[in-house]
């Protein structure tokens, strides 16, 4: 035979499904999802850290790939999981939704982050054309666009530095 103590819990837990059950029909399914941020220097200072790392870490493997210390391929599965961090910072940053003081200077960043994915995009375009065996002439206008990514990117931080509020 059932205790009263065990009717009761059984009852309690039947209850709480119900509940949550009855919330998720209730509750609307397609909201949006916003990324809140309150303190916009902190969390832009963060960004810009995260960044930094993402530079450097690219960078050391993008000379390795040039001096043929790592193959094409190690350096396409860096490069892809290193766009795909700074893919994450650019959603981040399109659902913070920045006070308008901020406006500029996070928009301005944002430009620094897709310049610079677009730059990792490239050296992966460098690397297969590696692989393939092209010649250095071959590979002169990758290397000019990477180099134009890289700098456009630097700019876009610079320019975002000098928007922030005072």
């Amino acid at each position: 035979m059932a205790s009263k103590k065990g009717i009761v819990i059984t009852a309690i837990i039947l209850a709480a499904i119900t509940g949550a059950s009855f919330l998720l029909w209730i509750v609307p399914q397609d909201v949006k999802t916003t990324f809140v941020v309150s303190d916009y220097e902190n969390y832009l200072d963060g960004v810009k850290n995260i960044h930094e790392v993402l530079e450097e870490s690219i960078g050391i493997e993008y000379d390795n790939l040039r001096t043929g210390k790592i193959s094409p391929q190690d350096y396409v599965r860096v490069a892809e999981a290193t766009s795909s961090q700074v893919t994450t910072q650019i959603s981040e940053f399109v659902t913070s939704k920045p006070s308008e003081e901020w406006q500029t200077s996070y928009i301005n960043y944002m430009d620094a982050l897709k310049s610079f994915n677009s730059y990792i995009l490239e050296t992966k375009v460098l690397a297969n054309m590696i692989e393939n065996g092209n010649t250095e002439e071959e590979m002169d206008e990758t290397l000019e666009r990477i180099n134009m990514l890289k700098s456009e990117s630097e700019e876009f931080v610079k320019m975002s530095d000098q928007s922030r509020p005072e």
